[in-house]
């Protein structure tokens, strides 16, 4: 078991704190959002990990030093959405979990034997644009769609077995060799497939994830963490 965490993003609505620091590595509660989930990865004993960066790729050499992390850059990061990015990492998607670097967990809900691909998901309320996940009464999701409401969306984490791996690498490489890609993202390719993988919801709290997109979601994931000591 591996992970890929996606760490190429600007930041732009983080803004002046990803002037000069890229998103991924903006402190929450006095903890980098990426080497927080490098950190719980390793306290599940998943090891392999890739960072995939791109803005300001240099910030992330400490973590190479620290961690033993691979570091693979994405030089067109300012160009595509992160379907892109998942093409340059296509060779590593099977038995893997895929993060993305802008989520802080309140928790370790990682976990180190699934049987099957995985969203971790939960409910939030009053969203405008997320992912949200359709399931069936044994939690196999069967439509992925973006949204408003309140309702099960993605955490940012999710996890692919070897086989799901191989048929979305396929995808992948149609898509993105194809053309035409610019305005696509990754969860995307994956909703295109949902009939030919098995990929179930396990469901967390509302609470043991926060996606920080903007000085208020900081401002917002600050004030419950410190409430909560997490």
């Amino acid at each position: 078991m591996r992970a890929i965490i996606l760490a190429a993003g600007m930041g732009t609505r983080l803004r002046p704190l990803t002037y000069d620091t890229p998103k991924s590595l903006v402190k929450v509660a006095g903890e980098p959002m990426a080497e927080r989930q490098i950190r719980f990865l390793k306290e599940k004993g998943i090891d392999d990990i890739i960072v995939v960066t791109g803005y300001l790729k240099e910030k992330f050499e400490y973590l190479r030093e620290r961690y033993g992390v691979k570091l693979i850059h994405n030089d067109k990061y300012d160009v595509y959405n992160n379907v892109y990015t998942m093409y340059l990492v296509r060779e590593y998607l099977e038995d893997a979990y895929v993060t993305e670097a802008d989520v802080y967990m309140c928790r370790n809900y990682f976990e180190n034997h699934l049987e099957n691909s995985t969203y971790f998901g939960g409910i939030k309320e009053g969203f405008e644009s997320e992912w949200k996940l359709h399931f069936d009464e044994d939690g196999r999701v069967f439509e992925i769609e973006v949204g408003g409401g309140t309702d099960y969306i993605m955490s940012g984490i999710s996890y692919w077995t070897r086989q799901d791996g191989q048929v979305i690498r396929k995808k992948l490489e149609e898509v993105v060799e194809g053309g035409n890609f610019d305005r696509v993202y990754w969860d995307d390719v994956v909703g295109t497939i949902l009939g030919d993988v098995r990929v179930y919801i396990k469901k967390i709290d509302s609470n043991d994830w926060f996606e920080i997109d903007s000085l208020e979601d900081l401002k917002k994931a600050e004030n419950y963490i410190l409430g909560k000591n997490v």
